[in-house]
């Protein structure tokens, strides 16, 4: 896309299926190369990955020759074969379907970036589906309870 130009920041964040708590600390980081692997493939950049067992943060910048459902669905996809193909999690690992996707500006970055990075510390005080709410409303997300990810009490 010749003079196209483009500087487009989304914080992606989505569950485990039922929100069990099934990302071990033993292989995330590899969960994470392997997610940002996934994303250069599609021309796209990760700027931060986190989060704890039940779900995952990816600030990322997004050009725009993709939609974010489609590199959401890449991801989720690949890094659920992969996961199954090592045998990490006891049984069938999938995601939930949905995600949530919210816009940032350059000059709030490192405030998110440290945020995603912080997501351990971040949850032992709160919640995800605290935290995931408090981002619809921030971000005037309209949203029905009832079709919120599965959530496993």
């Amino acid at each position: 896309m010749a003079n196209t130009y483009t500087k487009i920041y989304l914080q992606i964040v989505f569950s485990v299926k039922g929100r069990q708590s099934l990302i071990y600390k033993t292989w995330k980081e590899e969960l994470y190369k392997y997610i940002c692997g996934i994303v250069n493939a599609k021309e796209q950049k990760v700027y931060a990955i986190d989060g704890v067992g039940d779900h995952i943060h990816i600030l990322v910048s997004i050009k725009p020759n993709i939609a974010i459902s489609d590199l959401v669905r890449d991801i989720k996809a690949n890094s659920t074969k992969w996961i199954n193909e090592k045998g990490f999690a006891k049984g069938k690992f999938q995601w939930q379907e949905g995600f949530g996707a919210f816009s940032y500006g350059q000059s709030q970055l490192d405030t998110i970036i440290a945020y995603i990075d912080n997501q351990e510390q971040h949850h032992l005080k709160r919640s995800f589906r605290d935290e995931y709410v408090e981002l619809l409303q921030k971000f005037n997300v309209e949203y029905d309870d009832k079709y919120l990810f599965e959530w496993i009490e």
